[in-house]
């Protein structure tokens, strides 16, 4: 018997009724009902067998195996293979995704498709691109696209997937593969888990990175544009693409523009930009008065961007009003109220074009909706309320879970590839709000399979 075995084989019958009810992601008196039809209650150690893939179980197992020292040489060895240490704070656990809760993340996107599919979708997000940001030369749809959902309980003890925001940007989809691996090289994870869809290997995924960012471009002749890409928290994904696919990060600053022609130097050699993979936030940038540019995003350019900008703007919370799902909390623009609800107590006050959840109200005042002078640019959003699901050593944690697409060229739709989790111990996700806390930060989802 494994070591994993040892440990479900020990626990006692009301646990294992629970952690099948948090697999299965119901109620325990739903769980037990179904483990009475199972028969398996008359022998408690083929019981214990039968559920060996319970999620509870592996839970259980790796907060028990856990080692701080495995934990500091799994980021030792990031920074090593890579010269660089995440900005961010790395999680001590992934997260066990059970096959329910994959089911309902994969419909709750699947609703939120159907209306980014939509022929109409442009002609409905074109007031969310502000003129002077406009960008020449838009692509048919997003290059990448992330839907951002809270998991919750309902009044059965269910849980269930609620959208936050979405994204027609890029996210860490290098960071996301590496540090899946590592934890499965540092940490024991069950094969049958898997932090990527339709069946992919990490070599079939890079794979396809590569086709994205290079096309039939030579990779000297594509570049990862960004504000000073290496003072970045997310840049541990630009060292990861550099040393992977040879995928170089240069800053906006560096760019060369002659007519509409791109170039940078490395090496002393000035190399043409044919394609760029957009990492730049406008609003980051217009905070950087101090950065010399030759070259403004705007401008109409010889060039072919990976991730256009226009979609950071139409793909954002802008689309949360035009979503109708049961995954989806009711949103609406503040310019369409007259007046602030009732309830207001009961929705959080967002500018649209936020990062980080900059700007956003948590617990608004009737004296706050009023004070908003802008109110095309804002929305109110029903309240979530995220439930605590992974156990750690000492509180649990909430999680927000990230599904990750990938839209190719000429494709018919987006493709689902891989996920990125965040896990809280404060009162939002962010940074600032999980200070001197254990067992948060960046995550990754390990999903049934």
């Amino acid at each position: 018997m494994s070591s994993w075995q040892g440990i479900l084989a020990q626990q006692k019958l009301p646990t294992i009724i629970s952690g099948y009810a948090t697999l299965s992601g119901v109620n325990t008196k739903t769980a037990n009902c179904y483990l009475e039809d199972c028969q398996l209650k008359k022998d408690c150690q083929l019981y214990r067998l039968k559920i060996y893939n319970m999620i509870a179980g592996y839970r259980q197992a790796y907060n028990e195996q856990f080692r701080i020292e495995r934990y500091e040489d799994m980021l030792d060895h990031i920074t090593e293979t890579y010269g660089h240490r995440p900005n961010f704070r790395v999680a001590e656990t992934p997260v066990f995704v059970p096959h329910a809760l994959k089911d309902k993340l994969i419909a709750a996107s699947e609703d939120i498709l159907k209306t980014l599919m939509r022929p109409d979708f442009q002609a409905l997000s074109e007031s969310a691109i502000p003129p002077h940001l406009r960008v020449p030369n838009e692509t048919p749809h997003t290059t990448f696209l992330q839907l951002d959902f809270g998991i919750c309980q309902d009044e059965n003890g269910d849980y269930f997937p609620q959208l936050v925001e979405l994204q027609g940007f890029p996210s860490l989809y290098f960071w996301q593969d590496t540090v899946a691996r590592a934890y499965r090289q540092f940490f024991h994870i069950p094969d049958h888990f898997t932090h990527l869809f339709g069946g992919m290997t990490s070599e079939d995924y890079v794979a396809m990175l590569r086709k994205i960012m290079f096309g039939d471009s030579r990779p000297e002749n594509v570049v990862l544009l960004e504000v000073e890409p290496p003072n970045q928290n997310t840049a541990i994904d630009f060292y990861i693409s550099r040393r992977d696919i040879g995928l170089e990060f240069v800053c906006i600053s560096d760019v060369i523009k002659e007519g509409k022609d791109l170039y940078y130097v490395k090496d002393g050699r000035k190399i043409g930009i044919e394609r760029i993979y957009n990492r730049v936030i406008f609003d980051e940038l217009h905070k950087r008065n101090d950065l010399p540019r030759g070259f403004e995003i705007t401008d109409e350019i010889n060039a072919h961007w990976v991730g256009h900008p226009n979609w950071f703007f139409r793909i954002s919370k802008h689309t949360l009003p035009l979503l109708d799902s049961p995954y989806v909390p009711k949103s609406y623009f503040l310019s369409d109220l007259n007046e602030a609800p009732a309830d207001l107590d009961r929705y959080v006050l967002k500018p649209l074009f936020s990062f980080s959840g900059q700007g956003v109200i948590i617990n608004p005042t009737k004296a706050d909706f009023d004070a908003v002078e802008d109110r095309s640019n804002f929305i109110l959003q029903r309240k979530m309320e995220y439930a605590p699901v992974i156990p750690t050593p000492n509180v649990p944690a909430k999680c927000e879970m990230r599904m990750m697409f990938l839209w190719e060229d000429g494709a018919a739709r987006p493709q689902l590839v891989n996920n990125l989790i965040r896990l809280s111990k404060g009162e939002m996700v962010g940074v600032r709000y999980n200070k001197d806390k254990d067992w948060v930060g960046g995550s990754v989802g390990f999903f049934e399979d």
